[in-house]
């Protein structure tokens, strides 16, 4: 996939960075000469990641206030015009009747809260960007139909693509372009781990499936969608695996 080449003065903030899709993103744009600053809870990994790509980094939680303030000013230092965001996940795999209060709290803070509270704190500087102030959300196709066990995850994410929808309304008469990215089936062995609790049902996830997408399959869409001139909006770009046909065709061998 190929796109115009981008000029050194195009910056975005990556979160969720320290892992998976985030960090494959910020490597990612940073090979296509973005400037970057990675954002993530876990400091260790932001700085090997920025001592490998070069990339400006900032630790904190999109979840909370105090952190995304902290977060918002360092964007504004490093002049980010595109806000990407990435971070989030799934916690637990119980039907509605068992559901882990706990869990779902997880979900919408990270998957949504953390995404509003973040854009929200950019957004003026986003408006003000030359050509134009660019927002994408990775959202997930759990957002298009629920399955068993996925309730909570399918509420987050179905909440953070409306809360995208919305966005993309009220911000093109402020030259913002809005762009979700839906991925299916991404093979990322600790999105799996942290949701189900152990290796081997982290394993029966993907076995027996042929070739699922990898974090840097998912990447190089994003780095594309954002690096399009900025008259052009990718609104909505959905993702999967060939042997995934839809949420509920799955391809496995035996």
């Amino acid at each position: 996939m190929t796109s115009p080449s981008v000029t050194p003065a195009r910056c975005a903030l990556v979160t969720g960075a320290s892992a998976g899709i985030g960090a494959a993103t910020v490597r990612a744009l940073r090979v296509e000469g973005w400037d970057v600053l990675a954002v993530a809870r876990r400091e260790g990994r932001l700085m090997a990641l920025a001592e490998e790509t070069g990339c400006a980094w900032v630790a904190g939680d999109v979840s909370s206030d105090e952190d995304v303030e902290r977060i918002a000013q360092s964007a504004k230092a490093n002049g980010v015009d595109t806000l990407i965001n990435i971070a989030g996940g799934a916690r637990g795999n119980q039907h509605v009747a068992q559901a882990h209060t706990e869990d779902w709290d997880w979900m919408f803070q990270s998957n949504v809260m953390g995404s509003m509270k973040l854009t929200r704190a950019l957004l003026p500087q986003l408006r003000s960007a030359q050509p134009g102030g660019t927002v994408l959300n990775l959202t997930s196709t759990a957002a298009l139909a629920s399955y068993e066990g996925g309730g909570g995850y399918n509420a987050a994410k179905a909440a953070q693509r409306a809360m995208t929808k919305a966005l993309r309304l009220e911000e093109a008469e402020h030259n913002v372009r809005v762009i979700e990215v839906l991925p299916g089936l991404v093979k990322s062995d600790e999105f799996a781990l942290r949701r189900l609790g152990s290796q081997e049902a982290a394993d029966a996830v993907y076995a027996g499936v042929e070739a699922p997408l990898t974090s840097e399959d998912v990447a190089e869409v994003v780095r594309y969608a954002v690096s399009l001139p900025h008259h052009i909006n990718l609104d909505e770009i959905v993702l999967r695996p060939v042997a995934q046909a839809a949420n509920h065709k799955l391809l496995r061998k035996a």
